[in-house]
């Protein structure tokens, strides 16, 4: 299995590719795969909740779809587990549409024969990643009073999953009546 490249050269935000080519098929990327992430809705979606936290970028960044899926499954965990599949209602709000490409050059003996250095550098598809721009949600854990402890905890784990500084803020809704 191929190593995936370091974030780092995937970061920054750039311009989405855009090309209008004499050739159809050269105006688009042929895209890889589907993401990686399972599930953007978890929990129960029709229960009415008192509280809302919302993790909430720092950066303008990329998100890779592996950390956003990672970031998902270590807080589903303490949630599910302690405060049960209907007591909380977990959403993704951000969704990996950008493709990130790469220019593989082969190195050792024989490479020039193979590899077309950085003359047709457009690069293939490798996967997707998420634009993220500063104060934008990446998630939301909407709960009753009892869980938000629990949602603290499980927000702050995911922080350490993601390549970008982040906060959380609690939200009161308002119950409609």
């Amino acid at each position: 299995m191929a190593k995936l490249r370091k974030f780092v050269a995937y970061r920054n935000l750039e311009r989405p590719y855009t090309r209008i080519s004499k050739f159809r098929e050269k105006s688009y990327i042929k895209a890889t795969g589907s993401t990686k992430v399972v599930s953007y809705v978890l929990g129960n979606p029709n229960k009415q909740f008192d509280y809302r936290i919302d993790l909430i970028s720092k950066d303008d960044l990329n998100i890779r779809d592996n950390a956003i899926e990672a970031a998902r499954q270590s807080v589903n965990k303490p949630l599910e587990k302690e405060l049960g599949q209907g007591n909380y209602f977990l959403q993704i709000r951000i969704y990996p549409h950008h493709v990130l490409r790469e220019n593989p050059l082969a190195t050792g003996a024989g490479a020039d024969r193979m590899s077309t250095g950085m003359s047709k550098a457009f690069g293939k598809p490798i996967g997707y990643a998420a634009r993220v721009k500063k104060g934008q949600v990446i998630m939301s854990i909407s709960i009753n009073k009892k869980g938000i402890e629990t949602a603290k905890r499980a927000i702050k784990r995911a922080i350490h999953k993601l390549p970008c500084s982040c906060t959380y803020r609690l939200v009161e809704l308002k119950a409609a009546s």
